[in-house]
């Protein structure tokens, strides 16, 4: 075996390899401290009840093809990791011209990470807006699957807002979002628009400081 030796004032340390190997290995242990808090702390944002609506319409939109996860986090995170549900869903959502040309299953990571990215672009054309979108690593990682939640019900509430005959399952699942009260005016009556705030703020025609006083002149003794 290698042995290092090193003499100080008199003291001789022999620290062996074996040592050495043990001090990295220490360094890669479980995240322990902060991190871990932090993660408790994603993890506490995931809705089990959420869960069953998002499954229950999924599985409604898609049909019985995509079958149905376990219950529990792991198993909606399984059921979605290979980007496949994911693609059904979006794709289901557009009447013609699907954006997902290709759906395929894979083992291989980078295409299922590859069909999640392309599930998240078509959600954002189709008006997700990009602080309710998940990462991709929150998913196939299972970083943050509370993210993964929010982005879907994003998707469930511009579906039932839209009200374009694509969405299949319960309305009251999802909320409507607000939309926007857009208004329409003609020429005519911009003009008068026009006019009325003209009045409204009068005019200054022929004014002047006639007559008025600003106190006694002074008087020069």
């Amino acid at each position: 075996m290698f042995l290092l030796f090193l003499t100080l004032s008199g003291f001789c340390f022999i620290p062996t390899l074996l040592a050495l190997q043990s001090v990295g290995m220490a360094n890669k242990g479980p995240s322990y401290g902060m991190s871990r808090q932090v993660q408790d702390k994603i993890d506490s944002k995931y809705d089990p009840e959420l869960e069953q609506i998002l499954v229950e319409w999924i599985s409604r939109q898609c049909g019985s093809g995509v079958g149905r996860p376990e219950s529990g986090k792991m198993g909606f995170q399984a059921w979605l990791k290979d980007g496949c549900v994911l693609g059904e869903l979006i794709n289901s959502l557009f009447a013609a011209d699907k954006p997902i040309k290709k759906i395929q299953s894979s083992p291989m990571a980078f295409k299922q990470m590859e069909q999640i990215s392309q599930f998240l672009n078509a959600a954002e054309k189709y008006g997700v807006t990009k602080t309710d979108m998940f990462q991709t690593v929150d998913l196939w990682e299972g970083k943050d699957l509370a993210a993964v939640q929010r982005t879907l019900s994003a998707l469930g509430s511009l579906a039932v807002t839209k009200d374009e005959g694509t969405y299949n399952g319960d309305p009251n699942w999802f909320f409507k979002k607000a939309q926007e009260n857009k208004r329409d005016f003609s020429d005519e009556q911009l003009k008068a628009g026009k006019s009325v705030i003209g009045l409204q703020m009068g005019s200054n025609k022929g004014a002047s400081q006639e007559g008025m006083s600003y106190g006694r002149p002074r008087q020069i003794l």
